[in-house]
């Protein structure tokens, strides 16, 4: 990791690295990780935005107003509000995996080595750190996700099953 906080330490390295003409090999690789890299900020943005309507849409039993369907009274029905609120918990783990991914930063560590190779390696296996760092991330809010979703709707069955047969 990075020893100091200062983004600069991290320019500087990269001037050296291409010292003013970069090899386009180099450009290349870069331009490929800053895609992926767009492409999961994308994802993880969307993602954020999707829970954010699943929690509120997993709400809706608790806050719904009394004689709707899918309405819950905390007071006669302890049980279906406390499933209802255990169903939004995984929404709100997998919100805080994907804020929690937007901040892996692709720092690298430049002290210690003047080789302009050594420097271009660290940088390239840095970026590729926070990729893989913020896949995995990702990947473990979908599952988040699916479980809250799976969730909901078995409260949401549960709540519509009891009005009906009861």
């Amino acid at each position: 990791m990075m020893g100091n906080g200062s983004f600069r330490a991290n320019l500087r390295a990269f001037q050296k690295m291409h010292g003013g003409t970069p090899l386009p090999g180099f450009i290349a690789d870069l331009e490929y990780l800053e895609n992926r890299d767009l492409d999961l900020s994308i994802r993880l943005g969307a993602m954020l935005a999707f829970n954010a309507l699943l929690i509120t849409i997993g709400t809706h039993p608790i806050s719904a107003s009394p004689g709707a369907p899918l309405s819950v009274d905390a007071a006669r029905q302890p049980l279906e509000t406390i499933a209802s609120i255990i169903g939004i918990l995984p929404f709100i783990w997998s919100n805080l995996l994907l804020l929690r991914s937007l901040l892996v930063g692709e720092e690298f560590d430049p002290d210690g080595t003047d080789d302009e190779e050594s420097l271009r390696v660290r940088l390239l296996a840095a970026f590729v750190r926070s990729i893989d760092i913020q896949a995995r991330f990702l990947h473990n809010a979908v599952r988040a996700t699916m479980l809250g979703g799976a969730l909901t709707m078995a409260v949401w069955v549960w709540v519509l099953a009891a009005k009906m047969l009861g």
